[in-house]
């Protein structure tokens, strides 16, 4: 297998996030997240790719990496999808969809679909209180106000290879 690499490109985005900053330290977590971006998880050679391209030790990298739950350092399936099930999630269904969902995906004990299409993960809360319960997608897509119809929508279109719309948190006007 061949060392992963950053292209050109890619080097010339992480040397723009360093000038954000004033230390070289302070841009991993970017580079972090485009690395992940491309290659879907932050292995240990992957790992070793940002340190070398930020100038870092590898015991910074692979900390940072493996502090945040942002950062997959295994991929287990095709499609993360975290719910919410902290207090007010938990209490507004969350903890029903959660049932729901491992019931529906057919999980195994590491939460993974037997298709190894979805892996399922609890979530802390994800500041959308208001709209509970709420499930995030690969860190970066959120479904709001989530019923059994509409997990099984969205489970529909990431099966098809698609991320659902982006949806606007809903404001909720005070009655």
């Amino acid at each position: 297998m061949e060392a992963p690499q950053f292209s050109e490109a890619e080097r010339a985005q992480i040397e723009a996030f360093c000038q954000k900053y004033p230390t070289r330290q302070s841009a991993v977590m970017p580079t972090l997240w485009l690395a992940q971006e491309k290659f879907g998880e932050l292995s240990p050679p992957v790992l070793q790719l940002v340190a070398q391209t930020l100038g870092l030790p590898y015991a910074h990298v692979e900390g940072v990496a493996t502090f945040y739950t942002m950062y997959l350092t295994e991929r287990k399936g095709r499609w993360l999808v975290e719910i919410c099930t902290c207090f007010t999630c938990g209490e507004c269904g969350g903890k029903e969809l959660w049932d729901y969902a491992q019931q529906t995906l057919q999980l195994d004990e590491n939460s993974v679909s037997p298709d190894k299409v979805f892996w399922l993960r609890e979530a802390e809360c994800l500041g959308a209180c208001d709209t509970a319960p709420v499930l995030q997608i690969e860190g970066r897509r959120m479904v709001f106000s989530v019923t059994p119809e509409k997990f099984d929508a969205v489970i529909a279109q990431l099966r098809a290879g698609q991320l659902p719309e982006f949806e606007s948190v809903p404001i909720r006007n005070p009655d």
